[in-house]
């Protein structure tokens, strides 16, 4: 016998569609239209094709930004996800120690960007913040404002430490999930503390890692409000990451088109990199 399907479920997701129109559809197709235009003020706009394109991508303003986001981003997956998987590793199981552990953890992704950074930005001052003041008082001559070096320290550890919660939720979830027979099995076969991580608590974890990576990959990509409260970009452009010179492009120059052509391609290498990180892993769970 022949199934009918019933196609008018659909109709219970068009206000989803219709908010998914107005909330991102609507507003990039603006951007798109911003991005070929030209204007002189007075809301007169003028076709200038690809030129915006073409000037950002020959711009080293551009490419050094870039550069900039995808050091950044680097560096904090380098962190993040091992110090995540040892945290979560060494998190109990079972007993009170759980809701504890699972509050404190959470805690950190409860504060809002601009305050993570209105935080950072008191506690690494060498006057009045505790972390600055104690580098200082260890002979590290510590100054976010005036050193590169030490504006990148800072905003790196921030992260860190806003956003390795994440990382340690999603692995302790997929430690959970792990059976008692398997480490009853590894316990008779005589396996090593390193043989059940690397046969039984790692491939467990493969998908919330995939989240992970992926979640952690573009949140440090895009991010903004944290060092620009901290640094806004300095000192010079050593922390002006695309998202920061984007908003001074789009609000500070109030540079419509080139700001809107930066924002496509911007959303492009996100898109991109987000799918060469999902395919690359997914592959490789497939062939295991």
């Amino acid at each position: 016998m022949e199934k009918t399907w019933n196609n008018k479920a659909w109709f219970l997701v068009l206000p989803v569609l219709v908010l998914v129109a107005f909330s991102a559809v609507i507003p990039l197709m603006t951007v798109v239209n911003y991005s070929v235009q030209d204007t002189f003020g007075n809301n007169q706009f003028f076709w200038a094709g690809t030129e915006w394109f073409e000037e950002l991508l020959g711009s080293s303003r551009f490419w050094q930004a870039m550069g900039r986001n995808l050091v950044f981003s680097a560096i904090i997956l380098a962190i993040e996800v091992p110090l995540g998987i040892l945290i979560a590793l060494n998190m109990p199981k079972k007993g009170w120690g759980v809701p504890v552990c699972l509050v404190l953890m959470a805690l950190p992704l409860l504060i809002p960007w601009n305050v993570v950074g209105t935080i950072w930005q008191v506690f690494g001052r060498s006057d009045i913040g505790l972390f600055g003041y104690y580098l200082n008082k260890l002979g590290f001559n510590y100054n976010y404002v005036q050193d590169p070096l030490d504006a990148w320290f800072t905003v790196i550890i921030m992260d860190v430490w806003h956003w390795t919660s994440l990382v340690v939720l999603l692995c302790y979830a997929g430690l959970v999930s792990i059976p008692d027979a398997f480490y009853q099995a590894a316990k008779i076969d005589g396996a090593s503390r390193w043989a059940v991580f690397r046969y039984i608590q790692l491939p467990k974890m493969q998908r919330v890692l995939l989240i992970a990576v992926l979640l952690r990959f573009m949140d440090s990509f895009m991010i903004y409000t944290e060092p620009f409260v901290v640094t806004g970009g300095g000192p010079g452009n050593s922390t002006t990451f695309l998202s920061i010179d984007l908003v001074k492009m789009a609000l500070g120059q109030f540079d419509l088109g080139p700001a809107a052509a930066m924002s496509l391609v911007y959303f492009l290498i996100i898109l991109l990199l987000s799918w060469v990180f999902y395919t690359v892993m997914t592959n490789y769970d497939a062939e295991r």
